[in-house]
């Protein structure tokens, strides 16, 4: 186990925008490894958003995101309580890394509870049709087909998809990791995905927390 000094409790703090206490009893929990320590703030961070998840959302901003070449681009409103956070740093970078995790991932939707009834009804069908293919016994089938449903669900709804910079965390985590150390509810309003040649832009536009 690594000294748990005032500087790595000053650096673990300066990473992640903890307190100097939090700091330290995650290094303590970490046996004094900065990155263990960093995913313990994390987890407590992600449990402590929850309680926010009901306050109002109405200051944020309006990001975009151009990839490189100028043939897909991103346009995406983030909420917040306050204008003052709004114009952090923290905010700023966590609205340009949803625009640009839009744009490489291609979310359809925002939350699961956003995906239309049609588009449910549609891959149950696929997905009965495939596990009766496979020769899974029919009354198996109807665990089979919701246990793939997420990872439907993964694929096309962005809180829950795998964040582009770090896939140990979902979108949706990330939100709430940010949540924590800004202290305000954070969520995802709507956003549009343009792509060169392609009419049929994605876009959400039902505001919603992230849960």
């Amino acid at each position: 186990m690594a000294e748990i000094t005032a500087a790595l409790v000053k650096e673990l703090r300066e990473r992640t925008g903890a307190g100097m206490m939090e700091c330290k009893n995650a290094l303590v929990e970490a046996k004094g490894d900065l990155t263990e320590g960093e995913v313990v703030l994390r987890k407590r961070g992600i449990a402590s958003a929850h309680k926010k998840a009901s306050r109002a959302t109405k200051q944020g901003l309006i990001g975009c995101y151009i990839h490189h070449g100028g043939q897909l681009g991103v346009m995406v409103e983030v909420n917040c309580e306050s204008d003052f956070v709004a114009r952090t740093d923290d905010f700023q970078e966590l609205v340009h890394d949803v625009a640009m995790h839009i744009a490489a991932s291609d979310p359809k939707f925002i939350r699961k509870e956003d995906v239309t009834q049609e588009a449910i009804d549609k891959e149950k069908d696929i997905q009965r049709a495939r596990a009766l293919n496979e020769g899974k016994p029919e009354k198996m089938v109807d665990k089979i087909i919701e246990g793939r449903m997420g990872k439907f669900y993964e694929e096309i709804c962005l809180l829950e998809q795998p964040f582009v910079k770090e896939a140990t965390l979902t979108v949706g985590q990330l939100v709430k990791t940010k949540i924590a150390k800004l202290g305000e509810n954070i969520s995802i309003a709507r956003f549009t995905r343009f792509k060169v040649g392609d009419s049929q832009a994605a876009e959400s536009s039902e505001t919603s927390a992230a849960q």
